[in-house]
């Protein structure tokens, strides 16, 4: 990519509805962390520590089941969002009479310490950061050596039923561009991690109405186009959108329902031991240089 960020990526809409977002987990999210938790049987080390980023956009019925195939693992929930974390604190409380309160086994709300957990889990956040680069960095920094990060995300071909009508009606862009995975593993190995391994899907949703499709499309995200549409639109505007839909995404396939697409990214790399860089004048943090004086397999 040219740029650290996303050409079409307008950063003030992209603060905005990070920090509107509803504290919810959309069905789409959730169904993409079950088959995102389902690639952690091929990790063979279970992590002593692992964190949850944006744990209720990312799906809680997904982090559920992380924490179930790491029961004894600490996890820690970040979310920078005080009505996300206070929701997340509800769906997760444990009971006064429940043995998981006592035993410790309760997610700690925090942004991880630097090196501090051997997994990093990201469900469907990374598509909506005006700066992609420097959120992978944040991961990066929170991840001991040796440690995983495990990541989702729309691609290129997400909604492109939308995208090619909008474009055929002359209006302004459906949403903001996507992502190809091979620049998301060149953004990886630029942060400094190791070995990433891409791979993606296709997902298709049907929906019985316009109605119901734009509501699913609401709860998913917004268009953070740049060039978007510069002001409100009226009920014409609506009623004529929805009768496109309604004619341009019907699927015989599918009954006759609305079908749209969505292309899942599924991300894996790891924290390989820095490198020191060897100059006139060179300089390390003691963190790094433990981290390279550690033998090979040797946990922190």
């Amino acid at each position: 990519m040219p740029t650290d960020r996303p050409p079409t990526i307008d950063p003030v809409a992209a603060a905005r509805w990070h920090s509107a977002a509803p504290a919810a987990s959309p069905w789409l999210h959730e169904e993409v962390g079950r088959r995102m938790q389902d690639r952690l049987q091929w990790i063979r080390q279970a992590p002593q520590s692992w964190c949850d980023w944006e744990a209720v956009r990312g799906g809680l019925q997904a982090h559920a089941l992380v924490a179930a195939r790491y029961p004894k693992a600490r996890s820690i929930i970040h979310e920078p969002v005080a009505a996300r974390a206070q929701a997340a604190r509800d769906a997760l409380a444990q009971p006064w009479w429940s043995r998981r309160r006592w035993s410790g086994a309760s997610p700690e709300f925090c942004l991880p310490e630097p090196a501090s957990v051997q997994m990093l889990w990201a469900n469907m956040a990374l598509h909506t950061a005006a700066d992609p680069q420097a959120l992978i960095g944040q991961w990066h920094r929170a991840l001991a050596v040796d440690g995983y990060l495990m990541f989702s995300c729309l691609g290129p071909d997400t909604l492109r039923e939308i995208h090619r009508l909008y474009a055929d009606l002359g209006w302004p862009a459906a949403g903001h561009a996507f992502t190809d995975m091979h620049d998301w593993g060149d953004m990886l190995v630029q942060a400094g991690f190791a070995e990433p391994v891409m791979d993606m899907e296709r997902i298709t949703l049907t929906f019985a109405s316009p109605e119901r499709l734009v509501q699913e499309l609401r709860e998913l995200g917004c268009n953070l186009h740049p060039g978007r549409h510069a002001a409100l639109r009226g009920r014409r505007w609506r009623e004529h959108f929805h009768a496109a839909l309604s004619e341009r995404l019907a699927d015989p396939d599918h009954g006759g329902q609305l079908a749209l697409t969505f292309e899942i990214i599924y991300g894996h790399a790891f924290k390989p031991a820095p490198r020191l860089r060897v100059g006139e004048s060179s300089a390390i943090s003691l963190q790094d240089m433990r981290a390279m004086l550690r033998k090979p397999g040797e946990r922190k």
